[in-house]
């Protein structure tokens, strides 16, 4: 059954008028072209108008839409020959995340992805792309695998945070994702960082520190999730789309704030409208942008990705006033 977000009703609606104009005339003859081809372009108008003015919490809308790519779709649609690895070599293998070796092009790689599902079943499965200490585990394993062979590492971030449960806790959550931020920022080959759908917090950082981070069009990366924010600061989640305001949490935000290097443009209506297209467009960036990363010297590299984020949050102190 096919999603219709509330923003989208009024372009639904005139393609259903298209589409009965289109079936009257077939059925009774009449010459309606004029007619139609009116409406057809008053539906393109309309589109670029939705499409090209959505407002913060449309975007959150568009990002967690069901039929969007997920980590998966985009491996194996831009990767060869890729073979799945499993395990922490600890204490399980968390299927929120899924990593493992492969080839886009003539480049060798090793690719790591936050997971959810499409049904019952492989949402439960997947924990709802909420990944437990074993998973950011399993990660940080194949990244220092990719430092032993000298492979570049890509990740591909969709998650709504790091699962919150007392497994999590118990096992060391919030350890596990300080580690990967420890390593992960002194890691001695490249890291390519592309943000698909939702990047929620320490659940979205675990993977997410890179050489260089993109965001989809219709991604959004923040610190919380803008219900979550809402129930905080106003007991309530009806205020989702004043806290998606406030949190600045779309890319074309995440640009100006320099948290992110560069924004994929998404085919009018989102991903899930023309998927391979995105996975042309992220295919051509890895390609462009990992040899001069690979360029670089180890020490170069950590250098400079250290240096990055050094840059990021920085403030002015104000003099005081007698």
């Amino acid at each position: 059954m096919e999603v219709i977000l509330d923003f989208e009703k009024p372009i639904v609606e005139l393609e259903n008028r298209i589409a009965e104009a289109k079936r009257l005339a077939e059925q009774t003859g009449l010459d309606i072209s004029e007619s139609i081809g009116a409406l057809e372009a008053r539906l393109a108008q309309l589109r670029r108008e939705v499409y090209q003015n959505l407002t913060p919490w449309q975007r959150v809308q568009l990002a967690r839409h069901p039929a969007r790519p997920y980590s998966l779709d985009y491996i194996h649609a831009i990767c060869e020959d890729f073979i799945e690895l499993h395990g922490d070599r600890t204490g399980g293998d968390d299927k929120a995340i899924v990593g493992g070796v492969g080839r886009i092009g003539n480049q060798g790689v090793i690719i790591i992805g936050q997971q959810k599902g499409r049904d019952t079943k492989t949402r439960q499965l997947r924990n709802f792309g909420m990944p437990n200490p074993e998973g950011y585990r399993k990660a940080r394993r194949l990244m220092k695998l990719a430092e032993k062979v000298g492979k570049p590492v890509i990740t591909f971030i969709d998650t709504p945070g790091a699962h919150p449960g007392m497994h999590a806790e118990e096992f060391g959550q919030a350890e596990a994702i300080a580690r990967n931020l420890y390593e992960m920022a002194q890691l001695r080959v490249p890291i390519l960082v592309f943000i698909i759908g939702e990047g929620a917090s320490g659940g979205a950082l675990g993977i997410g520190v890179g050489d260089k981070v993109y965001m989809l069009e219709n991604s959004w990366y923040s610190v919380i999730s803008p219900e979550s924010c809402a129930s905080i600061l106003w007991r309530s989640w009806e205020y989702k789309e004043k806290a998606a305001e406030a949190l600045h949490l779309s890319a074309q935000d995440n640009l100006k704030l320099g948290t992110i290097d560069e924004i994929i443009p998404e085919p009018l209506g989102g991903a899930h409208k023309n998927p391979t297209e995105v996975f042309r467009r992220v295919r051509e960036k890895i390609l462009a942008d990992l040899p001069p990363l690979l360029a670089l010297s180890p020490e170069e590299l950590v250098a400079r990705r250290l240096e990055k984020y050094s840059r990021m949050g920085s403030w002015k102190e104000e003099e005081k006033k007698v």
